[in-house]
């Protein structure tokens, strides 16, 4: 989600196996089946699919904190990532979770404060929480959100050359290094997608005036106008996870916060595995807010590859807008995680959750709940 915002397909492999003993089991029964691990994934035309080949829509949530939380010097996922905590999100069928993080607090640069959590902390968290969301069968999108870069152009979210905000582009001298590192702790669990950029903006720094130079900073990377430091394409981002031999889905953004792909196809990265996800957002304040325009800007993207709404929500906490995002999504085979399941009070829109028991806040909540539940039953 846009920092001014908030700062503080389904297949039949994809439905949670779940098989709890009720009571004892007698004398010489069987013990009841285990929990099922999330599916290895991997892209094929235009749809994610198991390693049975069995279509798979990733339905769920975003569990925002470790963005944020560590890089302020609290706790590094801002509440409960335990057993009980996965149970409450199980209560909705997600079969996917997003997961924001943090480059400098996985990296341990400069911008981490004193008595912070340390890299090697940060970096156990991160992994014992998608280890944990995959063994209870739940998916994962590890999601590069905020990154080091001093950007105070027209467009800045803030000033701060730390990873405290959403900056235009990933930088360069640092989310390389931060990709090649993930990758490399997540090599061989294709459980778990990498969402390469939260929401580039680069079109918005170079003020509109060049929209085939934005897709080509997208893409290249490089000296980009309205950016002060060198930009990390999305090629370079691609390059740094695939030299690490590692197989993961990429998730790829577009322009205007990722809300417009429509000349995704045309600038897409090279990856060597053609094993690449389109990223789109949805809000009801973006500008394609549409079915309309969902035909014309994203559907054309839906035929071709993969696309996930890593984001979407509805500032006003009702539920008319999000209910066409998941109609439309559902139509068009597209997968979806609704921001946000963090139980922070739902006046300012975009809050699913009441209480970490998974209380759904009303009606934002209840109605991605009972959705979610009507499509992965």
């Amino acid at each position: 989600m846009k920092l001014r915002k908030s700062l503080l397909g389904i297949g039949s492999a994809a439905a949670l196996l779940v098989g709890w003993a009720v009571g004892a089991p007698s004398a010489g029964a069987d013990p009841a089946p285990a929990q099922a691990a999330a599916p290895a994934l991997q892209v094929s035309g235009n749809q994610l699919v198991t390693e049975s080949g069995d279509t798979f829509r990733p339905l769920g949530v975003n569990r925002s904190g470790g963005e944020f939380g560590c890089v302020q010097g609290k706790e590094i996922f801002d509440g409960p990532v335990d057993q009980a905590a996965v149970d409450a999100m199980k209560t909705w069928h997600v079969n996917t979770v997003r997961v924001p993080l943090n480059e400098e607090c996985w990296l341990g640069t400069a911008g981490v404060p004193a008595g912070g959590p340390t890299p090697a902390e940060y970096q156990k968290a991160v992994q014992d929480y998608a280890d944990l969301l995959v063994s209870n069968g739940i998916n994962v999108i590890l999601d590069l959100h905020w990154t080091r870069g001093k950007d105070e152009g027209e467009s800045a979210a803030c000033p701060d050359v730390a990873a405290t905000c959403q900056k235009p582009m990933p930088n360069m001298a640092t989310s390389p290094q931060f990709w090649s590192e993930v990758a490399t702790a997540f090599k061989g669990n294709d459980a778990v997608i990498f969402d390469l950029f939260n929401e580039p903006y680069p079109d918005a720094a170079n003020n509109w005036s060049d929209v085939a130079a934005a897709w080509t900073c997208l893409r290249d990377g490089g000296t980009c106008a309205g950016i002060e430091y060198e930009v990390a394409g999305m090629q370079d981002l691609v390059d740094a996870v695939r030299d690490t031999g590692a197989t993961n889905v990429l998730m790829v953004g577009g322009l205007e916060w990722t809300n417009n792909l429509t000349q995704w196809l045309d600038y897409a990265p090279d990856d060597p595995l053609e094993n690449l996800v389109a990223s789109w957002h949805s809000y009801n304040f973006n500008a394609c807010v549409t079915p309309s325009c969902w035909d014309d800007q994203i559907g054309a993207v839906a035929a071709e590859v993969p696309v996930q709404v890593g984001e979407f929500g509805q500032d006003t906490c009702a539920h008319d807008y999000v209910d066409q995002v998941m109609e439309w999504a559902d139509a068009n085979g597209v997968g979806y995680t609704a921001w946000t399941w963090n139980p922070w009070g739902c006046s300012g829109g975009n809050v699913l959750i009441e209480d970490w028991d998974g209380t759904p806040t009303s009606t934002y909540g209840e109605a991605v709940k009972a959705h979610i539940i009507e499509q992965n039953p």
